[in-house]
């Protein structure tokens, strides 16, 4: 029996083979502390809370009901526009010429005058740090040359970032009917924010805005304050936008960065502005006390070398796309383990970061994710008699097993 024949024969009658490989923690810890107390009960009408890298949910409660967001719907417009600017199509100086329609539509303003030209960069800090509806407008009109049509493109964005439940009819979160987001689609959305565009985020955290000057007397127009309540209370706090609409309360958005590690939190119809306050710090503190990160494996490094058949090269490394970072009960690292399960006959030809399996990090008995093992090579077809051998070892390598 050959050698190849007899290394291989642990791979073939079973669907997969499995390495399972113990997780080192990366915090010192006393004590293992497994159990942790529930969320704490908020009288929202929903609400989320992710961690930013993992996307793991830590608490929750109706993440996916339907609600009008209010003027959180700005963040898809702040991050159309974000787009927008990192593709070269528009840029912080271009001057936009202010509508009547941006004009007139009340309510949250950054006081710009019809007819006016304002700088894209000005706008953009018109929307999110004071919530200006007539920046909102003005975005959206000179980015896609109408309201409505900026609307298409909010739609369309939001499916392509798996905002399943989700449906934009402006770009201000002006009161209309069938607009509408959740709560796990508005995480969504504010984790693109912080990670897609990160050259822009700093705007988020800006505690006042003032544009402008008073034509008859030359003076500044007022100053306005963030009305995110926690970028004075909380430090680690550095966005990410407020709303509020009659018909479903106070809304928030907040994301917090510390000791490594971010949180988003989206919490939907509060009674008040302090209530929406209040009770995100509630869940920003739950998520840092109570849940760490754990880094299992890097991305782009060779996990383990298995062979293929019927190629030019008789074997090949695997491994993982990206960084492969979970979150679990603080204090329960040294407890994960990863698994790895490959496709026990791998043949040519194989494409670089094809899928030949799978990672599995458990905690004991339990799945806290899995992510596809890729192929960190391609491999070609080899020769006629090279197929043909592989063949007939695979045939009788499959009835000795």
């Amino acid at each position: 029996m050959s050698k190849r024949l007899f290394s291989t024969r642990r791979w073939l009658g079973v669907l997969a083979m499995a390495t399972i490989m113990p997780i080192m923690a990366t915090t010192a810890q006393a004590q293992v502390f497994r159990q942790i107390p529930s969320p704490p009960e908020l009288s929202l009408t929903s609400y989320i809370l992710i961690d930013a890298t993992s996307g793991e949910v830590l608490a929750e409660k109706n993440p996916d009901e339907t609600l009008h967001p209010a003027s959180l719907t700005k963040m898809m417009t702040t991050y159309l526009t974000e787009a927008e600017l990192h593709a070269g199509n528009i840029s912080r100086d271009d001057k936009v010429l202010i509508s009547e329609k941006a004009w007139s539509l009340g309510g949250s303003t950054m006081f710009i005058e019809v007819g006016e030209r304002v700088p894209v960069g000005e706008l953009l800090k018109g929307v999110i740090i004071v919530s200006g509806n007539d920046a909102s407008v003005a975005l959206a009109e000179h980015i896609a040359g109408s309201e409505s049509a900026f609307a298409q493109l909010m739609n369309s964005t939001a499916q392509q970032i798996g905002m399943n439940n989700s449906k934009f009819q402006n770009a201000s979160g002006w009161p209309a009917e069938d607009h509408y987001s959740t709560a796990r689609d508005l995480a969504t959305l504010s984790k693109h924010i912080v990670q897609d565009f990160p050259e822009y985020y700093d705007i988020h955290s800006e505690k006042y805005y003032q544009y402008g000057v008073d034509k008859k007397t030359g003076k500044p127009l007022r100053r306005q304050a963030n009305r995110n309540r926690l970028l004075w209370t909380n430090p680690s706090v550095d966005g990410l936008k407020t709303g509020h609409i009659e018909a479903t309360g106070y809304h928030l958005a907040v994301t917090s960065a510390r000791d490594g590690r971010r949180l988003i939190a989206v919490l939907l119809g509060a009674k008040s502005e302090k209530q929406r306050a209040d009770d995100a710090q509630k869940l920003l503190t739950y998520g840092f006390r109570f849940f760490e990160n754990v880094d299992v494996k890097k991305g782009g490094q060779p996990l383990q070398t298995v062979e293929v058949w019927k190629g030019d090269i008789s074997e090949i490394s695997v491994g993982i796309a990206e960084d492969l970072i979970v979150t679990v009960p603080r204090g329960s690292s040294k407890d994960l383990a990863a698994t790895l399960t490959i496709n026990p006959t791998l043949e040519a030809p194989i494409e670089q970061e094809q899928a030949v399996g799978s990672v599995k990090v458990m905690l004991d008995d339990e799945l806290v994710t899995e992510v596809p093992l890729i192929a960190q090579q391609s491999v070609e077809k080899g020769g006629f008699f090279k197929r043909l051998w592989d063949s007939i070892v695979l045939f009788f390598t499959g009835l000795l097993a």
